[in-house]
């Protein structure tokens, strides 16, 4: 089997290197790749712009494609998927309709809201004065949300009123976001601790993926702006066996059933941003249509089961026969950032230390190959992925993992992990 993985970060290195470990497989393309997904056996990437949907019809119809698997958000919200069905290819990603769970909040949350599915109370302005004086009707603190994609970074929590004011201006009046900050969702702060809850879903039928935790903000203790993620860990302990089943009887199930109802066929990764509460009840802070990153280099760390034929069943929508497996192991994966990320950051610094790396995993992301050279080309660099019998294990060799990089301006979170970790030792 020949499978195109369309996209250029660590998730879509992740599943190619999981891809790539299938004995049906003979190649996997990335297009366009990095750095990582150059070198990798079994991996070659392809100069094909991810939203050039045209071109990467055509090279699937000239290499005999028999998936393609879409990474990054942008393509699914463009409608890639309806360019390939034209085509007769096998494509694993939502429709443009279905896509707007994540290309629009407004959308997400008033989808949300009519299907009774828990989320936090909120409204959508494209006024500021308005989108103020609601946020001044919810209290502190108040979440402030760019309607459409940001990369993961159009998310404000504001601990003050003159926060939230300024984020809104910053997103309706200053194009903070470009489009994305046209429209501004204010919501309510949900109380909890957060997961992500990923599934693959052939329309009715869905399994999900091993839990997983991520850490947005880019400092330690989960401080400072929001961040694309500086790193993840699976399982996510808050998540019980009990907490999943909720999970999906109450969330996943009623949104693809609400899908169905209003003629969306749901076909590919649902990724539900989850806040879990004290009594283990989950509400939805977030949708995306597609894995998360840096989710998914732990979860595929984890993975026992054959990640192309799962896919393949799903776009023929075979799902139902198929089952999950992962590793009783935990999986945590660290992000090596360039400094400034989020912000401003330099590219084009050599990468060394990689053949030194031990009992880990590293998955490019923002990585290119100059004349041989390795670089930095990007705000997320690697993410370094270890497993252990405990998230405290894995933590540990993932951090000496990460102590044998180096490139000028590394930054990374020194914590990754820590709500689990404290959970193993208490």
């Amino acid at each position: 089997m020949k499978i195109l993985v369309v996209g250029s970060g660590g998730r879509e290195h992740a599943l190619a290197w999981k891809f790539a470990q299938s004995e049906a497989v003979s190649v996997v393309y990335v297009a366009p790749g990095n750095g990582g997904t150059a070198t990798a056996a079994k991996l070659e990437n392809v100069a094909i712009d991810p939203m050039d949907f045209d071109a990467l019809c055509a090279f699937a119809k000239t290499q005999q494609i028999e998936l393609t698997v879409v990474g990054p958000e942008g393509p699914l919200v463009a409608g890639i998927q309806a360019v390939f069905a034209r085509d007769g290819l096998a494509c694993l990603a939502p429709s443009a309709d279905a896509a707007q769970l994540e290309g629009s909040k407004t959308f997400s949350k008033a989808f949300l809201t009519r299907h009774n599915i828990p989320t936090a109370a909120y409204q959508s302005f494209t006024d500021p004065s308005a989108a103020k004086t609601f946020a001044q009707a919810l209290g502190l603190p108040v979440v402030i949300k760019a309607d459409g994609l940001a990369a993961g970074k159009g998310v404000v929590v504001a601990q003050s009123f003159e926060v939230a004011a300024a984020a809104i201006d910053d997103m309706l009046l200053g194009n903070a976001f470009g489009d994305a900050g046209a429209r501004v969702v204010v919501e309510a702060f949900l109380v909890g601790e957060e997961a992500s809850f990923i599934v693959l879903a052939d329309g009715a039928d869905f399994h999900a993926f091993a839990t997983s935790q991520d850490h947005k903000a880019i400092f330690n203790g989960d401080q400072g702006p929001n961040t694309g993620g500086m790193g993840a860990y699976s399982p996510a302990p808050v998540v019980t066996d009990a907490v999943s089943e909720r999970i999906c009887e109450q969330i996943i199930a009623p949104t693809l059933r609400g899908l169905l109802s209003e003629g969306i066929h749901y076909t590919g990764f649902l990724y539900a941003g989850l806040m879990i509460d004290a009594s283990g009840a989950p509400s939805v802070i977030e949708f995306n249509c597609r894995f998360g990153d840096p989710e998914t280099q732990p979860i595929m760390m984890r993975l026992e089961s054959d990640l192309a034929e799962l896919c393949l069943a799903a776009v023929e929508h075979r799902l139902a026969a198929q089952t999950l497996s992962f590793s009783p192991k935990a999986a945590l994966a660290v992000v090596l950032a360039s400094a400034g990320y989020p912000g401003d950051y330099d590219v084009g610094f050599p990468i060394v230390g990689l053949s030194d790396v031990q009992d880990a995993v590293v998955f490019h992301a923002g990585t290119a190959l100059q004349d041989g050279v390795l670089t930095t080309s990007g705000g997320r660099v690697l993410t370094v992925a270890a497993t252990g019998d405990s998230v405290q294990q894995a933590q540990q060799l993932a951090y000496q993992a990460v102590q044998a990089i180096q490139f000028e301006g590394r930054y990374h979170r020194e914590d990754i992990g820590y709500r689990a970790i404290e959970r193993e030792v208490s």
